[in-house]
């Protein structure tokens, strides 16, 4: 099990779990890098906010349908960004504007989108 507190050296980390005891941001364009049967789980204590026109990008093969993103609490996906992957989220998601998944987006209260792009992996 491995511990990245920063997501941008993701890249370059070893495939597996990841956890975080805070909130996440995702402040500009992260890349996943594995093969097409490797799977990405990443536990967040907190929130996740993804900031306007970043892009989380898969290479190597990786796919959105191994890429799990476990969060307890509000899910912040700014406008136009690109997100990668199955979001579980105990409380809500909301998209920005234009805003885009290769995924899925589950959670226990609400998903609210608003001009967005959904494709299921």
């Amino acid at each position: 099990m491995g511990i990245i507190p920063d997501l941008q050296k993701i890249g370059n980390a070893p495939l597996g779990i990841y956890k975080w005891g805070t909130g996440v941001v995702i402040s500009s364009n992260v890349t996943l890098h594995g093969g097409v049967n490797d799977v990405f789980i990443f536990q967040i204590a907190k929130g996740i906010t993804q900031a306007t026109g970043a892009a989380i990008i898969l290479s190597g093969g990786a796919q959105a349908k191994n890429i799990f993103w476990q969060v307890s609490e509000g899910v912040s996906i700014g406008t136009g960004a690109h997100f990668e992957g199955i979001i579980l989220g105990k409380t809500g998601i909301a998209m920005g504007a234009n805003a885009s998944i290769n995924g899925r987006l589950l959670a226990q209260t609400a998903v609210t989108l608003i001009t967005n792009t959904v494709v299921a992996p």
